[in-house]
């Protein structure tokens, strides 16, 4: 029985490095993916769109949640905060949206 135990485990353990390891790189960009996913949705939401806060809030919501969501309406200025990262985005204009920022980009001015 214990045989059987270390054995079921070890397969199990084997099988989830053959799974992970090839597909390291991908799960490495999942942190970012959350936050950027959740900046730009709901600036697109809000923005875009014109619907309401609360609104938005749940619009975004997904099975992992984020640590907090930063809504700038002076400067149309989305940032989401999730697993280590942020991510923001902003509005640009009726014609073009919103868009991702890069990392320490302010948003253009209105």
């Amino acid at each position: 029985m214990r045989r059987r135990h270390a054995l079921l485990l070890g397969s199990a353990v084997l099988l989830a490095v053959a799974v992970v390891w090839p597909n390291r790189a991908h799960l490495a960009a999942f942190p970012d993916i959350i936050g950027a996913y959740s900046a730009k949705e709901y600036c697109s939401c809000r923005y875009v769109s014109g619907n309401p806060a609360d609104y938005c809030q749940a619009y975004i919501e997904q099975y992992i949640p984020i640590d907090r969501l930063r809504d700038e309406p002076a400067s149309r200025k989305v940032t989401a905060f999730g697993l280590g990262r942020s991510h923001s985005a902003a509005w640009l204009g009726p014609r073009e949206g919103c868009r991702l920022l890069a990392e320490g980009e302010a948003p253009p001015a209105s």
